[in-house]
């Protein structure tokens, strides 16, 4: 899990992601005006409620992710918790590229005017992502047919 800034019309929000670093697929998201630990504790319980329970939950450290309240979540639960080494990018090389192909692909194409506009784009983006984004590293397939061992689509010939 971690949190980038997403840049608007004025100001920025920061968005803050539960990500499966195995099949790149997004579990779960949120968006938030400020940086306190709220949004990305509902962010967890939203992805352990949907997907179950990880072995070992990983974050940078963050205020947010050092916080007594977040580490109580997964404390609560047994998850092993890990945290990026200081300054070693190469710990959440799997999020910073979700970071960048969501400026790139999306925030930087729209100027979002308000905090209600940037969270339907990118709650649209993400879906694509997930459903519709074939990835070289899963050999073509799709977040969502890694994650829930789907079959890749056949094409057809023109």
């Amino acid at each position: 899990m971690d949190i980038t800034y997403i840049p608007m019309t004025r100001g920025f929000i920061y968005l803050a992601a539960v990500l499966d670093w195995f099949t790149r697929r997004v579990l779960s998201w949120r968006v938030s005006i400020t940086l306190e630990a709220d949004f990305c504790i509902e962010a967890v319980e939203e992805a352990l409620a949907r997907h179950g329970k990880p072995e070992i939950f990983n974050t940078d450290q963050g205020s947010q992710f050092t916080s007594t309240d977040f580490i109580k979540v997964l404390a609560s639960r047994e998850i092993k918790i890990s945290m990026d080494g200081k300054g070693a990018w190469r710990d959440n090389v799997f999020v910073e590229r979700l970071w960048r192909t969501i400026k790139y692909e999306e925030v930087y194409l729209r100027a979002y005017a308000s905090v209600p506009e940037a969270r339907v784009g990118i709650g649209r983006y993400l879906g694509f992502y997930n459903s519709r984004r074939p990835h070289s590293s899963l050999d073509g397939k799709t977040p969502d047919q890694a994650y829930f061992n789907l079959p890749m689509a056949k094409t057809v010939a023109a």
